[in-house]
């Protein structure tokens, strides 16, 4: 690029034009041999001074890991945010704006930054567009998980229910009518059955937490890699602050699932470790390859890439279909104009965030 630039200076226009066209490929192609197989010389890329840094991040971020999935499980003792409460709904509108917000502006474009990096092989990719056919294929297949999971609680939990089929009957007739009238029968059967209402749907709200929590770790794994193998202190500094907002404001979302499913303590406090653990591991694993790990590498980027592809189609379901979709076309939300648009706003307000935090993390 300073080759090219000098020659423009001395050169008149059209030998430019001819010497560009002639000698850019070659320097190109050469520029990212060097920048693909050694790593980055600049002031920032300090190896001994990146490592307090990761040993910090593994800390705060464990530490607001595990305040943001646990916040949601600790706070249902305040009458205020009991998940039958209208500002339990606000809140899960936010968590579920968050994880929408880090699909879209995160894992995705991050994705995309990869596979179409000038250190790959020009077929196939970029002649293909990789990133969106994996985060297709991976958003398909969260359905088909979700639908057959759903369908098996469901047989598992009729199957194991005493032998009382018309009070059980009777029970679902109740809550069909509920729905199909506006459901005010609903929180009515909340008395007769266990603690988040009928079998289905509690079984449904297992499958949705069960499902998130697989795409987030993915997703929190492949983000701690990257930092943990990274040299660069100063994208590090910035990255730390980030991810802690980051994994907080997503754990309150992943929490607030848990909540619904009702796992039991030991469920509950499984489902916690892993979400809070996996990015600090993630770190650990990258500062323990990093050695042989170059972020540039096209192994790197290909594993990385479809990883990041895969997960956003993941998230990006899950918040619309299972989270966002659920809540707004549930019969709690239709039932009032003024708590869709306080939603609405939930919605924006975390989605917003996270594009903000786009900016460093």
């Amino acid at each position: 690029m300073a080759t090219t630039t000098s020659l423009s200076k001395v050169l008149l226009p059209i030998f430019v034009i001819i010497l560009v066209s002639a000698l850019i490929p070659q320097a190109h192609s050469q520029s990212e041999s060097d920048e693909c197989e050694s790593e980055t010389t600049n002031s920032c890329h300090d190896k001994a001074g990146a490592v307090p840094l990761k040993i910090i991040a593994i800390a705060s971020i464990l530490v607001t890991s595990m305040i943001g999935v646990s916040l949601p499980l600790v706070t249902r003792t305040i009458p205020a945010l009991h998940p039958d409460r209208d500002i339990f709904v606000v809140v899960k509108c936010f968590a579920g704006g968050i994880i929408l917000g880090t699909g879209f502006m995160h894992v995705l474009p991050d994705s995309f930054d990869m596979l179409s990096s000038n250190c790959l092989d020009e077929k196939p990719w970029h002649k293909f567009p990789f990133t969106g056919f994996f985060a297709m294929l991976s958003a398909i297949v969260t359905m088909m998980v979700d639908s057959m999971a759903t369908s098996i609680y469901s047989r598992r939990s009729r199957a194991g229910v005493n032998p009382d089929t018309i009070g059980a009957a009777a029970i679902e007739g109740d809550q069909e009518m509920a729905v199909a009238g506006g459901g005010h029968a609903h929180f009515h059967s909340h008395d007769h059955q266990v603690k988040g209402g009928s079998e289905p749907q509690l079984s449904r709200y297992r499958v949705v937490a069960m499902v998130l929590e697989l795409g987030i770790i993915v997703h929190s794994v492949v983000i701690g890699l990257s930092l943990g193998a990274s040299n660069n202190i100063c994208t590090i500094k910035g990255l730390v602050a980030a991810l802690c907002f980051h994994q907080m404001f997503e754990g309150m979302g992943l929490g607030g699932c848990i909540l619904q499913a009702e796992y039991k303590f030991m469920k509950k406090a499984i489902m916690v470790f892993f979400f809070s653990a996996t990015t600090p591991f993630g770190i650990a694993l990258g500062m323990a390859i990093s050695k042989m790990y170059k972020e540039n590498s096209p192994s790197a980027l290909v594993t990385v890439g479809l990883l990041n592809a895969s997960s956003a189609g993941l998230l990006i379901y899950m918040a619309l279909v299972d989270l966002l979709s659920a809540d707004f076309m549930g019969p709690k939300l239709q039932r009032s104009i003024k708590l869709q648009i306080k939603s609405y706003m939930a919605v924006l307000l975390g989605a917003g965030g996270m594009s903000l935090l786009a900016k460093w993390a």
